[in-house]
């Protein structure tokens, strides 16, 4: 039996045929660890004993303030898969007009904890939750924040330059950095790249010493998905800023160049110093949402609402917003008339008061259909208590609101027409007018 492992020898076997050790003779010498894999263990123990408390900090935060904004959307399902320009805005979303004319400078803060819609909240906490603890294991939770919060102000001075007046020069690289609209900016996924910018400075300054699994995950090993969401950027230039992309994974590198890495055991001097910039870190973020709260309100300037009214995709996912609103408070309208059921009433205002405002027509069509709803509600209320048959009152109030309801959809169908053109909506050919 092996002395080892306990594993039955055979017979005349020298050696244990599962751990390998010597059964006769002198009992084996230690095996010897050389420096490298003694590194090796060091970087492994990073990585598996030090917390990540900052990054689940960053996740929770993010889904927090996501929450709020949901709250400010009217808790709409809709609003999941889009928040209302307002809404972000209101939240600290970066506009060049209002930093450059009006000093809002938290705008530069705030946005790396603001998100679009779910998907965009899903993906970039799914990154974080991948790279974050490394990042903070490697290198602690007081330099982990300084690279998160660094990364992604950087990211949004890149965005920030990326905005011309005028036509976006080049072909390629200018149209992939550059955009010629002021239009919101928001996003962790600036200081994300931020994060991967400095795993992969990481992996190549420490190339000699690192173990066979992490050469893999970090330097090089990364090249392939740095290039590969640079290629989604250029596919989806419009639609992502890949200008605080770029930003901010250039930042994470040059950073990672400069700041040392503390292996385990050794201590430094200067770890005091990285307290008071985590501490300082982490006030930035903290004044930054304070003056997000006390501006929360103000109303959304001339020439930055003009931006927004004339984008031509953000016009699109509006008119999109108000086609599902208006469906659902003609539901709940032909619901009241025929079934004398107001249940899904207070559903369908409280989702066209979230839509934000497209044009003066549209404006005016969903305060129309609001005010019949509120009608619907109540007749339906005097209704259930009535006698049957109604009442002549109460019949002809039903035929107002039906002849009212009438001349609205009269209304929506013009708009339709007309306005809604703007917006990319065609009318089937076969429709008939």
């Amino acid at each position: 039996m092996c002395r080892n492992c306990g594993a039955i020898v055979g017979a005349g076997e020298s050696r244990c045929a599962v751990c390998g050790t010597a059964v006769a003779g002198e009992p084996p010498a230690p095996e010897r660890i050389t420096p490298a894999d003694r590194e090796a263990l060091r970087f492994a123990r990073a990585v598996l004993q030090r917390p990540y408390k900052f990054t689940i900090l960053f996740l929770v935060a993010n889904l927090f303030i996501f929450l709020l904004m949901w709250q400010s959307s009217g808790l709409s399902s809709q609003n999941l898969w889009g928040f209302p320009t307002d809404v972000l805005i209101a939240y600290g979303a970066k506009l060049n007009y209002l930093i450059r004319e009006k000093s809002e400078w938290w705008r530069m803060v705030a946005p790396m904890f603001v998100h679009v819609n779910l998907i965009h909240l899903l993906v970039n906490m799914y990154g974080l939750w991948i790279v974050g603890p490394y990042v903070e294991r490697l290198y602690g939770s007081a330099k982990f924040v300084f690279f998160w919060v660094a990364t992604g102000v950087l990211a949004m001075v890149a965005s920030y330059g990326a905005v011309v007046d005028g036509d976006v020069p080049g072909e390629i690289l200018g149209r992939f950095l550059l955009r010629n609209r002021d239009l919101p900016a928001v996003g962790a996924s600036g200081a994300l790249f931020g994060l991967v910018g400095v795993l992969f400075v990481f992996g190549i300054k420490f190339r000699h010493e690192l173990p066979e699994g992490f050469k893999r995950a970090f330097g090089t090993g990364l090249l392939p998905m740095i290039v590969l969401n640079l290629f989604i950027g250029y596919l989806g230039r419009g639609l992502f800023d890949n200008a605080a992309h770029l930003g901010g994974l250039v930042s994470g590198a040059l950073l990672a160049l400069v700041v040392d890495y503390r292996r385990p055991g050794e201590r430094s001097g200067v770890a005091i110093v990285w307290r008071i910039v985590q501490s300082a870190a982490l006030a930035l973020v903290v004044v930054s949402f304070i003056k997000v709260g006390q501006h929360f309100r103000d109303p959304v300037p001339a020439p930055v609402q003009m931006q927004i009214e004339t984008d031509p995709q953000n016009k699109q996912a509006l008119f999109v917003a108000y086609a599902r609103g208006f469906h659902a408070a003609q539901e709940a309208l032909l619901q009241v008339i025929h079934n004398n059921d107001a249940s899904r009433v207070d559903a369908a205002v409280i989702l066209l008061d979230a839509l934000p405002r497209l044009d003066d027509n549209a404006t005016a069509l969903k305060e129309g259909i609001k005010a019949l709803l509120f009608r619907s509600k109540e007749m339906s209320a005097r209704i259930a208590a009535a006698p049957q048959p109604l009442s002549n009152e109460l019949q002809e109030e039903k035929n107002s609101l039906i002849k009212d309801f009438t001349t609205w959809t009269e209304n929506y169908n013009h708009w339709l027409k007309t306005d809604a053109q703007n917006y990319g909506f065609k009318l089937n050919a076969e429709t008939p007018p």
